[in-house]
């Protein structure tokens, strides 16, 4: 099996990334879109993924960064919606964009961004970070 498959196929006994449901997200009116915007942060320091070569735990910190417009994330059904990923092998690339993409999803917000700042494993931290609603800086510095 190459890298390229392992969107497609569980190794090691992990889950595939495609069982995590995101119906667990549950959202909640915001009344307030109209009248102001407000930006959300929402840190869970404690997330936890396999990964999908070796099977071993990867650790993390995910952050998510919203504005709403017409709908916010129920934290409760957040915090269930990431303890799916323990038992799914995925990598930080892909962990982070597909949180998003659930999240823009339910949320539809003006603006979202997740960011993964993932542990330390054989020496090499990673942060991967992800936006929805406006170009990243960095792209258009580049551009």
């Amino acid at each position: 099996m190459n890298i390229s498959d392992m969107g497609k196929r569980a190794r090691n006994g992990t889950k595939r990334a495609d069982t995590v449901d995101r119906g667990t997200l549950e959202v909640l009116d915001y009344s307030y879109g109209t009248k102001r915007d407000i930006e959300i942060k929402i840190d869970q320091p404690e997330f936890t993924s396999l990964c999908p070569i070796s099977g071993l735990p990867d650790f993390g910190c995910i952050t998510i960064r919203y504005v709403p417009k017409e709908k916010i994330v129920e934290l409760k059904s957040l915090k269930y919606y990431l303890l799916q990923y323990r038992n799914v092998g995925i990598f930080y690339e892909h962990v982070v964009n597909q949180i998003l993409d659930d999240l823009a999803s339910v949320l539809k917000p003006k603006f979202a961004e997740v960011l993964g700042t993932f542990t330390s494993r054989g020496g090499i931290t990673t942060t991967v970070r992800v936006e929805y609603g406006k170009e990243m800086e960095s792209s258009k510095e580049r551009g």
